[in-house]
C-alpha cells in the first residue's frame, strides 16, 4: 500500500486550490470507470484539472482512465467530475482511493454518481448490459481493508456508519424511468455488485462462488467511493456496465481482458451518457442531510 494518510487537513489543502482555481462550487459529484470518461466531454463551461496539480491527489495509472478533474455545468447541476478512478491494486490505501469523495464532500456535494465497468455473474445478464446497483458485497471491507477502518474523524461522519441503505432508492426509481422512456428494455438490470481486490479476473471457482453469494457482476472498484460517501451524508447512485460474462465453466475457451473493458464501454457509451445526463435533469435536492 501507499502509506500515505490523507484526513481532513489534506482534504481542505485541495478544496482550497481547487476553489482558488474555479469559480464553481459543485453540488453533484461524479465518478467516472472504465471506458466511461467521454461523459466528461458533457460538461459544458468547463474547468479541467489534471490531478498532478491538485494538492494530494494520487494519480491515476490504468488504460481509460484519463486522470482529470472536470468542473462544471452537466444536467442542469454543478458538477465535479473524476475523469478516472484510483484503485486498491493500484498499490493504493482503501483510504487514498476514497480521498476524491472526501474531497467532494468538503466542496459541497450532497450526491455521487459512479460508474464502473463489471463482469456478468447473473446468466440472465448479457454484455452491453446496464446494472443498477442495489447493494454490494465488499469483500476487501469484509477483511477490514475499507477506507473507515483506523481512528475515525467524527467531521467526516461516525464511527459505525449504516450501509444497508447505500444505493438511494429514489434516484433508483427515476433511473428506472429514464431507461423507459430511452427504450433500454430488458438492457437495464438491478443487482448485487461485488468488489474483489483485483488486478487479476477471476477465476472460475471465484466465479461461482460469488454467484452463489447472490452477486450478479463483480468488479474492482466502486464500493470504497460508496462507503466514504455514506460515512459523510452523500446520498449515492451507483451503476455497472456489464462489459464481459464471467467464465462459470472450468472447460471454457473463454476469458475476461481489459480491452474487451475498454471496447464495450465505448459501445455503450452513449446510453450510459444519456441515462445520467437524463437523471441529473430530473434529479431533486436531497430531502435532508444524513
Amino acid at each position: 500500500m501507499d502509506g500515505k494518510t490523507l484526513g481532513y487537513e489534506q482534504c481542505e489543502q485541495a478544496v482550497a486550490w481547487l476553489r482558488d482555481n474555479s469559480k464553481y462550487r459543485p453540488s453533484v459529484g461524479l465518478v467516472l470507470g472504465s471506458g466511461h470518461s467521454a461523459l466528461a466531454d458533457q460538461v459544458t463551461n468547463a474547468d479541467i484539472f489534471s490531478y498532478a496539480d491538485i494538492p494530494h491527489f494520487p494519480s491515476s495509472t490504468v488504460p481509460g482512465h484519463a486522470g482529470r478533474l472536470v468542473l462544471g455545468e452537466l444536467g442542469g447541476h454543478i458538477c465535479v467530475v473524476m475523469q478516472g478512478r484510483f484503485h486498491m491494486y493500484e498499490g493504493y490505501s482503501a483510504n487514498t482511493v476514497v480521498f476524491p469523495v472526501r474531497v467532494m464532500k468538503l466542496l459541497g456535494v450532497h450526491t455521487l454518481l459512479l460508474t464502473n465497468a463489471a463482469g456478468g455473474l447473473n446468466p440472465e445478464y448479457n454484455v452491453g448490459d446496464i446494472m443498477l446497483m442495489k447493494d454490494h458485497i465488499f469483500l476487501p471491507g469484509l477483511a477490514a481493508h475499507g477506507p473507515l477502518v483506523g481512528p475515525n474523524d467524527e467531521r467526516f461522519g461516525p464511527r459505525f456508519p449504516s450501509t444497508s441503505d447505500a444505493y438511494d432508492q429514489e434516484l433508483r426509481a427515476i433511473a428506472r424511468a429514464v431507461a423507459k422512456e430511452l427504450k433500454l428494455g430488458q438492457r437495464l438490470r438491478e443487482g448485487v455488485y461485488v468488489m474483489e481486490g483485483g488486478p487479476a479476473f477471476e477465476s472460475v471457482a471465484e466465479c461461482r462462488m460469488l454467484k452463489l453469494m447472490g452477486g450478479d457482476a463483480v468488479g474492482m472498484s466502486t464500493v470504497p467511493e460508496v462507503h466514504a460517501a455514506r460515512h459523510c451524508g452523500i446520498r449515492v447512485f451507483a451503476i455497472s456496465l456489464i462489459t464481459n460474462m464471467a467464465v462459470l465453466e472450468f472447460d471454457s475457451p473463454e476469458h475476461a481482458t481489459h480491452a474487451e473493458v475498454l471496447e464495450t464501454g465505448k459501445r455503450s457509451a452513449a446510453n450510459i451518457q444519456q441515462l445520467i445526463i437524463n437523471l441529473l435533469t430530473r434529479m431533486p435536492p436531497p430531502a435532508h442531510n444524513d
